[in-house]
């Protein structure tokens, strides 16, 4: 399971560090210490931190911007089907979903908890892997 550092966290999350770290000593997100002694942020806890967040009540709600159509998040959902798949990624308060072959996502080693970016032209939706 991939981990994420408070400041990896923040920047998924489209916050500064200084935030994540706040909701991180208040208990609204689950920490550990990793072999270094820093204090990480499970994937799969991430994930559903950030759809919590996102549903939220907006008082915590901060602007978040993208570059050349570019949602860099996390994954919160993978749906596989025979052929197709859906992957939804949330990025910052942006919920993105991409309907792609199953095929893709395997390729792409896709799970809940990874992070990734959301690429988008037109009605298409691209994801990219860090």
């Amino acid at each position: 399971m991939q981990s994420y550092t408070i400041g990896q966290a923040a920047r998924v999350l489209g916050v500064s560090p200084d935030t994540a770290r706040r909701w991180a000593d208040a208990g609204r997100v689950a920490t550990r210490r990793d072999d270094s002694g820093r204090r990480v942020i499970d994937g799969r806890d991430l994930a559903a931190f950030s759809v919590e967040l996102a549903q939220g009540d907006g008082e915590d709600e901060d602007a978040y911007t993208s570059a050349r159509n570019a949602f860099p998040g996390i994954v919160t959902a993978v749906k596989l089907g025979d052929v197709a798949a859906q992957v939804d990624i949330q990025a910052g308060p942006h919920r993105l979903v991409s309907l792609l072959t199953r095929e893709a996502v395997e390729e792409l080693g896709l799970e809940v908890g990874m992070r990734a970016t959301a690429r988008v032209k037109s009605t298409s939706v691209h994801i990219d892997t860090v």
